[in-house]
């Protein structure tokens, strides 16, 4: 899934598409434009600027077609709003500060998105008396404190109450104080409370990526052994 980049938008879109595919396009790229700028400096000098820009007014194209747009578009707005504030960015401004834009814009989005879905519930269980299961979220953050809280706080007595952690990564101390709080003030409110997941969640998680290292090189011993 890597790209030949040369650090330089046009330059690495022409290399992908001439059907690069390793970095072996960007070293060769620049080989080429070392060698033109020592051999031929005289010979570039006499190239019309206008046809470095038509080269580039048809690479822009195909990095920014209408297709592009379209399917952006398909793919909602969380991935379409990011992607038009960073072309308008970048055509009002300069480069960096487009990108800049739109990468603020997908932080807020995504921090929106946290702030938003902490847990998901089934009303359905409210209603009918069932045991209500709050199936927490893969990342609890900061965010999701005063949402918790007050989901907790509005929580009837006399229910029972499931709370799911086996899907969950990382919760923030804050809002694991307020469900520890809260368990154990259930029995001065009437409220069964289950957790599930609970005790795998605050042991120190592995970092997958230094798992799939280790076991990488393990493999790469025995073979050398062998």
């Amino acid at each position: 899934g890597g790209l030949p980049i040369t650090q330089v938008i046009v330059r690495s879109s022409a290399n992908i598409q001439s059907g690069g595919k390793s970095k072996a396009s960007a070293f060769f790229h620049g080989i080429l434009l070392l060698v033109s700028a020592i051999a031929i400096p005289n010979v570039l000098n006499m190239i019309p600027l206008a046809s470095l820009a038509a080269i580039l007014l048809v690479v822009g194209y195909k990095l920014a077609k209408p297709a592009l747009f379209k399917q952006m578009y398909k793919l909602g707005k969380a991935e379409f709003i990011p992607f038009m504030i960073t072309v308008i960015g970048i055509v009002f401004t300069d480069l960096l500060m487009g990108i800049a834009l739109g990468m603020v814009v997908a932080i807020f989005h995504i921090l929106w998105n946290q702030y938003m879905m902490p847990y998901t519930i089934n009303s359905d269980e409210i209603r009918t008396g069932e045991p209500i299961k709050i199936v927490l979220a893969e990342n609890v953050s900061f965010l999701n404190k005063a949402g918790m809280m007050r989901t907790l706080a509005e929580m009837p007595e006399g229910s029972k109450v499931v709370l799911d952690a086996t899907k969950t990564q990382s919760i923030h101390p804050d809002v694991d104080e307020i469900i520890s709080n809260f368990i154990g003030q259930s029995e001065n409110r009437n409220i069964q409370v289950e957790t599930l997941g609970w005790n795998e969640l605050h042991n120190e998680t592995p970092n997958p990526v230094k798992q799939f290292e280790k076991a990488i090189k393990d493999k790469k011993d025995q073979q050398v052994t062998v």
